[in-house]
């Protein structure tokens, strides 16, 4: 397993092809009616990644074509470039609109799109990794998972009142979710007096609970692994900073982001937001966890013409680790 993960979409791949096909006045004015509709700098940097082919024009490009088609009162929520916001429910972008967008994108930068590569692009930083992945001939990244709270009660070993997660997402590079403080918490009676106020320390518990979901459903594996729920804890944080008060009614949009991993130890940078606010942002959040066997499903199997389960093989538990004994101690 890599020590290290990278999370940003262009770091560390292979450059652009050094052949690029010349680039003539008429084809200036073939992509400025292309994007006549779209904004001065999503035509200036069009221009630019056709002429030079360098990929860091591409984010831009694909954000002004998506900003193109997006209603008025929707676009501000583009300005901060969130990779979160989702399609459909951020967005109002149906499967029509997403069609009328990769035409424009193909058009602009000369790709060839598949309709069947379309199904897993859930949100603005799914779109962005995807056209640089086809730009670089790269392999596509596995799609992102998006968890209802049904879903993660059922894979979180935390549970409620104790689970601070409404719903979820999660890629190979990152992990999203969001919680919406209702105020029947029941630590909400006492902090404060009169004065209901989620705590921060809560709050970072959160940020915990999703890059515990990260490592059971998004983080790499060695063949025939799995992590086990029952070996994650935490070890420790560092570069804790709270930036805003918290109270009912607030949508806690919460990010975690792996900066390294090596078992027994996974660190992760987070962040929380109400809206585009910082709430909270946290440098490193230190979990140790373990493998275990994977478990091989129940093989079914004819018996005098019945069909009948073979109990799954459990597990064995995974061996302790001094970090893990010294925890549990």
């Amino acid at each position: 397993m890599p020590d290290a993960v990278q999370t940003s979409p262009g770091a560390g791949k292979p450059p652009l092809p050094s052949t690029l096909k010349p680039f003539s006045p008429e084809d200036e004015g073939t992509l400025r009616e292309a994007l006549k509709r779209c904004s001065p700098s999503t035509f200036e940097a069009a221009i630019q990644y056709r002429k030079t082919g360098n990929a860091e024009h591409v984010p831009a490009v694909v954000i002004g074509v998506i900003e193109r088609f997006v209603e008025p009162d929707l676009r501000i929520k583009l300005k901060d470039a969130d990779d979160d916001l989702r399609l459909i429910e951020d967005l109002g972008i149906d499967s029509l609109t997403m069609m009328e967008i990769v035409i424009l994108v193909e058009e602009v930068l000369q790709l060839s799109i598949n309709n069947d590569e379309l199904r897993n692009l859930r949100t603005v930083g799914d779109v962005k990794t995807f056209i640089d992945c086809k730009i670089r001939g790269l392999a596509l990244p596995k799609p992102t998972k998006f968890i209802p709270i049904e879903t993660i009660g059922a894979i979180m070993p935390i549970q409620p009142p104790f689970l601070f997660l409404n719903e979820a997402s999660v890629s190979s590079t990152a992990a999203n979710g969001k919680y919406k403080i209702s105020g029947q918490e029941f630590f909400l009676q006492g902090h404060f007096k009169d004065n209901p106020v989620m705590p921060a320390s809560i709050m970072l518990e959160a940020l915990g609970q999703l890059a515990v979901l990260y490592l059971l459903e998004g983080a790499p594996t060695e063949t025939g692994k799995v992590v086990s729920p029952q070996t994650i804890f935490f070890t420790g944080c560092e570069g804790v900073r709270a930036h805003r008060v918290c109270k009912p009614g607030d949508i806690l949009t919460l990010s975690i982001k792996p900066k390294r991993m090596k078992m027994p130890l996974a660190t992760f940078e987070g962040a929380i937001r109400v809206g585009p606010e910082k709430a909270v942002i946290v440098e490193e959040i230190t979990l140790t966890y373990a493998f275990v066997d994977a478990v091989n499903p129940p093989v079914s199997i004819n018996v005098n013409g019945s069909a009948h389960a073979e109990p799954a093989v459990p597990s064995p538990s995974a061996a302790p680790t001094p970090l893990r004994a010294a925890i549990n101690a």
